[in-house]
C-alpha cells in the first residue's frame, strides 16, 4: 500500500513538474510574441513617420513661397511627426557626378577623391567611357578580352547605364570605392560636370579647378543653415531625399527616395518616383 502511494505520489510530481514546464513555455513564448508585435508596430510606426518625411520634402521642394522652399544641397531639416523625431536632407541631382554624361576629368577627379590611385583612377574613367559609348558587336564576336582575363563572362554595355547599381560590373570598380561614390553619381542630371551649388562632398571636389579652399567654403555656408546667394530660386527638378525617423524609445528607420518633380498642374501627379530604397544601403 505504502509502496503504491509513493508511485501515486511521484506521477503527481511529475504531472505538475511537466505541466509547470508547459505553463513556463507558454509563457515565454506569449512574452516573445508580445515583444515581436510591439518592435513590429514601432517599426512600422518609424517607417510611415519616415514616409511622412519624403512627403513633407517634396512638398517643400515646391512650396509657393519660393523664400520658404527647401535647399536641396545636403543640409538637414528635422520636424516633429506622431512622437518620433524626423531628419530630411536634400540633393539635387544637378549636383551629383552623372555617369552617362560626366567628362572624363570630372570621373577621375571623383575616384581619386574616393581614394584611388591616379593610375586606377584613369583605368576606371576608361572603363566606364568605354562601358557607355555605344558599339556595334557583330554576332559571334569574342567577348571582351580584359573582362574576360578578369574571370568576368560580360563585357561592356556599350550603352547608357540603366542604374547606379551597374557601376559595380564595370572592369576596375572595387566595392570599397563604390561606397564612397554609389550617393555622389546619378543617372538623371545630363550635365558634364555637378552643379557646385547642391553638390554632396566628393562630387563637389571632382569639380575641375574646384580647390579644397573653394569646397571648404561652400561646405561652411551650408553648416551655417544661411542659403548661399540666389540658391533659394534653384529650380531643380530631381532630388534624392533621405528621411530617418526615431521614436521615444530608439526604434528607427531610413527612407531614401529619388523623385522627379512634375509640378503642380490640374490632373497631374506632383511628382515621379524614379528610385525608392529602404534602410541606409549604399
Amino acid at each position: 500500500m505504502h509502496r503504491q502511494r509513493g508511485v501515486a505520489l511521484l506521477v503527481v510530481l511529475w504531472a505538475c513538474t511537466l505541466l509547470a514546464i508547459l505553463v513556463g513555455g507558454y509563457a515565454v513564448l506569449a512574452r516573445t510574441e508580445g515583444l515581436q508585435a510591439r518592435y513590429q508596430f514601432a517599426q512600422t510606426q518609424a517607417h510611415y513617420a519616415a514616409e511622412a518625411g519624403v512627403m513633407r520634402a517634396i512638398y517643400a521642394l515646391q512650396d509657393p513661397q519660393a523664400e520658404q522652399r527647401w535647399i536641396p544641397d545636403g543640409r538637414r531639416y528635422p520636424f516633429a511627426f506622431d512622437g518620433a523625431k524626423v531628419s530630411i536632407s536634400i540633393i539635387s541631382e544637378t549636383g551629383k557626378v552623372d555617369l552617362n554624361a560626366a567628362s572624363p576629368d570630372v570621373l577621375q577627379n571623383l575616384f581619386r577623391a574616393a581614394g584611388m590611385s591616379d593610375m586606377d583612377a584613369q583605368s576606371l574613367t576608361r572603363n566606364i567611357v568605354d562601358w557607355r559609348s555605344f558599339s556595334y558587336s557583330p554576332p559571334g564576336t569574342v567577348p571582351n578580352a580584359a573582362y574576360a582575363n578578369a574571370g568576368l563572362d560580360y563585357g561592356p554595355r556599350h550603352g547608357p547605364f540603366g542604374t547606379v547599381e551597374e557601376l559595380q560590373m564595370v572592369l576596375g570598380m572595387n566595392p570599397k570605392v563604390y561606397r564612397a561614390v554609389a550617393s555622389q553619381v546619378t543617372l538623371w542630371s545630363g550635365r558634364p560636370t555637378p552643379d557646385p551649388n547642391t553638390a554632396p562632398p566628393l562630387a563637389l571636389a571632382a569639380i575641375p579647378g574646384m580647390t579644397p579652399a573653394q569646397a571648404q567654403a561652400i561646405a561652411a555656408s551650408r553648416g551655417s543653415g544661411a542659403p548661399q546667394q540666389g540658391l533659394a530660386a534653384i529650380q531643380g527638378v530631381t532630388h534624392s531625399i533621405r528621411s530617418e525617423a526615431t521614436l521615444a524609445d530608439g526604434t528607427r528607420a531610413v527612407l531614401r527616395a529619388t523623385v522627379r518633380l512634375q509640378g503642380i498642374r490640374p490632373g497631374a501627379l506632383p511628382y515621379t518616383v524614379l528610385r525608392w530604397q529602404e534602410g541606409e544601403g549604399e
